[in-house]
This record gives structure tokens, C-alpha cells and sequence, in this order.
């Protein structure tokens, strides 16, 4: 077959690979805004960040931590600042430190000596009392705290540390701007402005051998991976907190910026330190003055030591002589926490230490212009090598050609970044996987009737494996409904409406979105089949249409992994300010009614039976128990290895038979001593109890809430064992509960 043919028989595949070639090629090109790309570019670079730092310690810059231990021994923040000065004085005298750097800033006079009390007695009660203003006289340098600290920091190599803000009003006093309006030249830049100031006292600022501003820039996902090095502030511009620890490290250079022209805008590309001796370093910034952080490794890349230690001289010296130091605080409510690359918690102190380190080393990673024409030749070339390659080859090669071509551009992007060079890679990664499926998914029209049709019609409830699994041989598989012994779940969502009534809907729908995503992605690595949500709550089971033995197990791993997930997913709400999602967990096992059940406009493939409709009820109940997950009798002693809580013996309504709940807690092998005899508390609680022995059981209960106070469990036993001391149950009874609700 000629190529003209070819060509002519593949026409319509080319098509929809030409379309996703042009979509790229305007966005690389910056004529049209993909903000995913934007994004998905991050992840890689995020990717490359943790695969090629190098994960060690830098022994130079040190971290003096104002943590809790520190204010437990000298007391809570803000300290007096004679403390502040005789911990600057031990730094720099004991110490022997080259350089400091206050992560902090010290907006606020200081009057706990009193100053202020007694110059106003001076002016009024006492102003013609002689002796108290020669006492005054002597005393006023001993209680002009704010005066002592400035003081200690004077002609000694210190950088305080302020913020900018677009909000509220201006405060202290800001250094000498690094750069006036006519080193940027005359057309207008692209660097952020602020209006406002956070800084230090004007003694302080005088004192000190300069300052630099904390603002980082903060991504679209939250993340800190740039910090502007200048910033506009009323026509002048402004050093970061880092490069004003370089700059006085170096004795203050000069700082040339290297402008280029983009847009009818001036841009800055690099900045280069020059000193007396010539060029000191050379800093690549992008179009907005800032620097990629190259953050060396995960937290605590560089040594802690405690405040409290330095004061107390518990440290050697020689472990800090001749370091650079950042003071910045970890304790609660006052510590810089950030998003980043390496840490969804991450100290704002390493942050700066992580520039720092990188400026020294000349290892702050740039992305000039010209990658722009890199990302746009190799999207080209990419495009119409696998365009009008694969469909000319067997799945099996055209799958090999494609391994081929993503290699090639890793490999790009990594020689690139070995030389410090930072490619947009997400565009062409996404190209090549678009254009690999479209050629793979032209191919899918062929496959088989029943693979595609198993596929379609269970693809929706169970996990990609199972479906894999039931597509190799789909005649053994049916929708029809069926009694089998199966496991289901029920969770919900405690005080949602308490929660949708405080968000904004497009707030609350994003929230619905990441925490039903997160729980059924733990269902589907644990084998399950999603039901169906109903608002906020989620509905699975275990057993069909794949058999598993293990239906019971899986069913109370999912339940353990959910909660353990959701912790996880609710400190990333913490961070954007939503509120935190609780949940209520039912797991029961049992025969139950599976298959395709609905009206004969709708089906749907779900389970139904008493089995169901406990399992419902235990969810419900476990906010009344205080529990995150409760479980029925079958469920548990299905499951000998795992060790489970027993809640109560319940009557459920409609049912003349008393049931035992449980509440499972983990696996037999990570059961602590502490929870073991907690366990053996509970359980002669539980005998105490249906023995009708109140004095007993309330003595067990006081241990136990003396351990665990607040307790739900606990103290709602204490409740019932009060209201039977007032009102004793009937004769014969053995400590069941009835649930008049359903």
C-alpha cells in the first residue's frame, strides 16, 4: 500500500492527534491558557524536585527553634527583650555565630520593665522630687528593655525579617529599599507591588545590619515553590528575607538586575551580586523577580536546636561557631507552616534556609525565555513522529514506539535539569499519552462484544482489576439478582448540615467532591463494589459480582483505611480553611439480595435485606456509642485476628432476637498493653453492668474515664447506670438495648 493510501485510510485517526497537537502548540506558544497543563506541570516538577535533591544535611545554616520546650523554660511569647538581647549577645560572643536571621518580627514596644509607668510618675506625681529622677536617671538604661535589645544587635551582622500586605495599614519601620525605581529602567515590570508593611520598631531597624520581607509566592494548588527575591513597594524595590542574609554574608554587594524585553514589559532574568571584587553570584529569577526554592530534602534538612538550650548554654559551641543561624519558632499557634513540594506542613524557617543554601551553592534552578522555543519544537517534533507513526503499528509496537518517545523526553528533562535548566515537560508527557490512547482506544471498537459489554456494565461499580478479571470471562458473570452472603457498608457524614449551612456552595461542592473521591478510592483498593452515594453518604459491599472469601475482612479494612484517610484529607481542609468532616461507619455481614433492582426506566446493581438494613443501623447508631465504625456479629467472628470492642447488646425493631455490636479497633499484632488492659477494664464493666452490679460498673467507669475523659462510650454507660440507679430495669433483664428507631 502506497503512502498516499495510507494516508488516506488513516485520515480520520490523524485528525483528533492533529487537534490535540494544535491545542498544545497555542498553549505553549501562550496564545491560549491551559490552566490544567499549569498545573500538571507543577506535579512533574514537583516529581523531578524529590528525585534529584539530595537529601542531606547543610551543616552551615542552622535553625535556633523557639519551640515548646523554650517556652516552657523562660516563658510564653513575646519574651522580654532584654532575653531577646542577652540571647543575641550569647550568639554572637559565646557562640561565635557568623551570621542572624529573625524569622519573626518585632512590631510591638516592649514595656514590661515599667519605663513607661515611672517616666509618667517623672512628668506628674514626682516631677519635682529629686531623688526619684536621679533614680530614674541611673534606672532608665536597666529598664529601657527595647533599647537593650537594639543595643545587641548593633554593628553586628543581624537581618530582621517583616511581610508585606495589600490590607490594613502600615507598621514599623522598613529598611533601605535594595534597588531604587531607576535601576529597573523606565518601562514598566512585571514584579509584585504591595502597599503595606509589616515591620520592626524604627531602634531596631536602625540597629540591625539590614532586613528582608517573608512573602513568598503561592501557587495555584497551595504550594510554595517560588520566592519573589524583589518586590515593589512605593516606586522601590525590596530584598527577600534570604537574599538579605547573602547580601550581608557578602558584605553587601550591589545587586544588577539583567533585564530583557517581553511584551512591551521589562522583565528581569537574573540578578547578579557584585561586589568590590567582581561578580559574586548570579541568581536566575523568572518574570515576576523570583527564584525557584531548591529545597535540598524533607524536613529538617538542616539543624534544630533549641532556644532554651543556647540560653542555658546546654549546646557546644562548636556547633554553631561560624553558622549561619534563622531563629523562628515550632510551637503551636505561633510557627509559619507552608504547602510545598516536599511537605504539605512545612516550616516557613526552612523555606528561607532552603534559598539560602541554594544561592550559595549557585544552585537555584532558572527557566529563561528560550524554553518557550524548546517546549514548541520538541511538542512539534513529538506530535509528528506518534501522529503518523502509530497507526501503523501493532498494538504491541506502537505501545514499545510510545515507551520510545516518553523516555526520549525524560531523558531531555533530565539532562536539562542537570545543568540546571528546568523544561516544561507536562505538555509533551501529555501529548504522547493523549495520542497513545486515541490510537489504543480506535483499537478498543474491535475488541470483543462481552468484554466491552461486561466492561460497560460493571465498569461503574468495581474496581479496574475485578472488571479485568471478569472481562477475561464474562459469560460467568450475571446482573440477575441472587442470594449470596455478602459484607456491606454504610457511612455517612456527621453534622453535614452544619457544614453545608458555613460554606459557600462552589466551597462545599469541592469539599463533597475530594472527601467522596478519597472514599471510594480506599473501597476500590480494598475490592469493593460502590453501590451508590446517597448525598453525602457512600454505600458498598463485598462479594459480587466477583466472589471474594475475604468479604468480611476487606469490608472492616475499608472502614479502618477510610478513617485513617480521612484524617489524612483533613488537614489538607484544615489548610484552605474548610471544617472538618467526621464520619459514622456500619459494617454487616450477612445473606442478602444482589443484582440489577429498579423500575424498567432505571436500574441499578445494588443489595438488599435485613443484613442491608442492620448494616444502616450500626452506622447510624455510632455517633450515639461515639464510635467511628461499628459492626455486627457475623462481621466480627468472621474475622478471629482482629480485635474488636464490644459496644452493646441491642434489640434491633422488628426483630425478636437480641444483637451484639462491636466496634473493630485493629489487627490482633498492633494491639498496645495500654489498650489491652483498657479492653479487660471495659469488659468487667460490661459483666458489672448486666449483673445489674451499678457500684461495680461505676467503679470500672471512673478508671476508665479517668484514662480516656470525655469518653462518649464511657460516659454513656455512666448515663445508664445513673438512670437504672434511679429507676432499676425489670426483673430478668440482661443488659439489652432496644433501637426503637430504625
Amino acid at each position: 500500500m502506497g503512502l498516499g493510501l495510507r494516508l488516506k485510510k488513516n485520515f480520520a485517526r490523524f485528525v483528533p492527534g492533529l487537534l490535540v497537537l494544535a491545542l498544545l502548540l497555542a498553549h505553549a506558544a501562550r496564545v491560549l491558557e491551559l490552566p490544567f497543563i499549569k498545573s500538571l506541570d507543577q506535579v512533574v516538577y514537583d516529581i523531578a524536585l524529590r528525585a534529584n535533591m539530595p537529601n542531606t544535611v547543610d551543616e552551615r545554616i542552622v535553625i535556633l527553634d523557639i519551640d515548646e520546650k523554650s517556652l516552657a523554660e523562660v516563658g510564653r511569647w513575646p519574651w522580654r527583650r532584654d532575653r531577646m538581647a542577652q540571647l543575641v549577645d550569647k550568639l554572637f560572643d559565646r557562640y561565635q555565630i557568623k551570621l542572624l536571621g529573625f524569622d519573626l518580627v518585632l512590631a510591638e514596644p516592649d514595656d514590661s520593665g515599667g519605663l513607661g509607668t515611672l517616666d509618667q510618675l517623672s512628668r506628674r506625681e514626682l516631677k519635682d522630687n529629686p531623688q526619684f529622677q536621679d533614680a530614674l536617671r541611673v534606672l532608665r538604661p536597666q529598664l529601657d528593655f527595647d533599647q537593650r535589645f537594639a543595643a545587641s544587635l548593633g554593628k553586628r551582622p543581624a537581618i530582621l525579617g517583616y511581610y508585606f500586605a495589600n490590607e490594613g495599614v502600615s507598621s514599623g519601620a522598613l529598611p533601605p529599599p535594595a534597588l531604587d525605581a531607576r535601576a529597573m529602567g523606565s518601562q514598566p515590570l512585571r514584579i509584585s507591588a504591595w502597599k503595606n508593611y509589616g515591620a520592626n520598631l524604627p531602634q531596631f531597624q536602625a540597629n540591625a545590619q539590614g532586613a528582608g520581607h517573608f512573602n513568598p509566592i503561592i501557587d495555584q494548588d497551595g504550594s510554595v515553590r517560588r520566592v519573589p527575591l524583589l518586590v515593589q513597594h512605593q516606586g522601590q524595590y525590596y530584598e527577600s528575607f534570604s537574599l538579605a542574609m547573602l547580601r550581608a554574608l557578602f558584605d553587601k554587594p550591589r545587586i544588577v538586575p539583567g533585564l530583557a524585553q517581553e511584551d512591551g514589559y521589562a522583565s528581569v532574568e537574573w540578578l547578579d551580586l557584585v561586589g568590590a571584587q567582581g561578580l559574586l553570584r548570579r541568581i536566575p529569577v523568572d518574570a515576576n523577580g523570583a527564584a525557584l526554592v531548591p529545597y535540598r530534602g524533607y524536613e529538617r534538612s538542616f539543624r534544630y536546636y533549641s532556644v532554651a538550650d543556647v540560653l542555658a548554654e546546654r549546646i557546644k559551641p562548636e556547633l554553631l561557631q561560624q553558622r549561619l543561624v534563622i531563629l523562628g519558632t515550632s510551637a503551636p499557634g505561633l510557627r509559619d507552616m507552608r504547602t510545598t513540594p516536599v511537605g504539605e506542613v512545612y516550616p516557613g524557617m526552612e523555606v528561607h534556609a532552603n534559598l539560602l543554601a541554594g544561592m550559595l551553592d549557585n544552585a537555584v534552578m532558572e527557566r529563561p525565555q528560550y524554553v518557550d522555543a524548546i517546549e514548541l519544537l520538541l511538542l512539534l517534533l513529538t506530535g509528528i513522529v506518534m501522529i503518523f507513526l502509530l497507526p501503523w503499528r501493532a498494538p504491541l509496537r506502537a505501545t514499545l514506539a510510545t515507551i520510545v518517545v516518553l523516555a526520549a523526553l525524560l531523558g531531555i528533562h533530565y539532562l536539562a535539569w542537570q545543568s540546571g535548566l528546568v523544561l516544561p515537560l507536562a505538555s509533551m508527557l501529555l501529548l504522547g499519552v493523549t495520542l497513545f490512547v486515541l490510537n489504543m482506544s480506535w483499537g478498543f471498537f474491535v475488541e470483543s462484544k462481552a468484554k466491552r459489554q461486561i466492561t460497560q456494565r460493571f465498569g461503574q461499580y468495581v474496581p479496574p482489576e475485578l472488571v479485568a478479571k471478569m472481562s477475561r470471562d464474562p459469560g460467568s458473570y450475571s446482573m440477575a439478582s441472587r442470594k449470596a452472603q455478602l459484607t456491606v457498608l454504610f457511612s455517612d457524614v456527621r453534622g453535614f448540615t452544619t457544614i453545608s449551612e458555613g460554606m459557600e456552595p462552589e466551597a462545599l461542592a469541592q469539599l463533597m467532591n475530594e472527601y467522596l473521591t478519597e472514599m471510594t478510592l480506599v473501597i476500590r483498593q480494598h475490592h469493593g463494589t460502590l453501590d451508590k452515594y446517597i448525598g453525602d453518604a457512600i454505600v458498598a459491599f463485598w462479594g459480587a459480582p466477583v466472589e471474594d472469601a475475604e468479604h468480611a475482612r476487606h469490608g472492616v479494612m475499608t472502614a479502618l483505611a477510610m478513617q485513617a484517610a480521612l484524617a489524612s484529607l483533613n488537614q489538607r481542609f484544615q489548610a484552605r480553611g474548610w471544617p472538618p468532616v467526621a464520619i459514622g461507619i456500619g459494617v454487616n455481614t450477612g445473606s442478602m439480595t444482589v443484582g440489577d433492582m429498579g423500575s424498567s426506566i432505571r436500574l441499578a446493581y445494588t443489595v438488599m435485606g435485613d443484613a442491608v438494613n442492620l448494616g444502616a443501623r450500626l452506622e447510624s447508631k455510632t455517633k450515639e456509642y461515639g464510635v467511628g465504625i461499628m459492626v455486627g456479629p457475623s462481621t466480627m467472628a468472621a474475622l478471629p485476628d482482629v480485635v474488636f470492642r464490644e459496644l452493646d447488646c441491642v434489640q434491633v425493631k422488628g426483630k425478636n432476637e437480641p444483637t451484639t455490636i462491636y466496634e473493630p479497633l485493629c489487627v490482633a499484632t498492633e494491639l498496645s498493653t495500654a489498650m489491652q488492659q483498657e479492653l479487660a477494664t471495659w469488659g468487667q464493666v460490661l459483666q458489672a453492668y448486666r449483673a445489674s452490679d451499678w457500684d461495680a460498673a461505676d467503679a470500672g467507669l471512673d478508671a476508665l474515664l479517668a484514662q480516656r475523659p470525655g469518653h462518649r462510650l464511657y460516659a454513656l454507660y455512666r448515663e445508664r447506670v445513673a438512670a437504672y440507679r434511679a429507676e432499676p430495669p425489670p426483673d430478668g433483664w440482661q443488659g439489652v438495648t432496644r433501637f426503637d428507631s430504625k
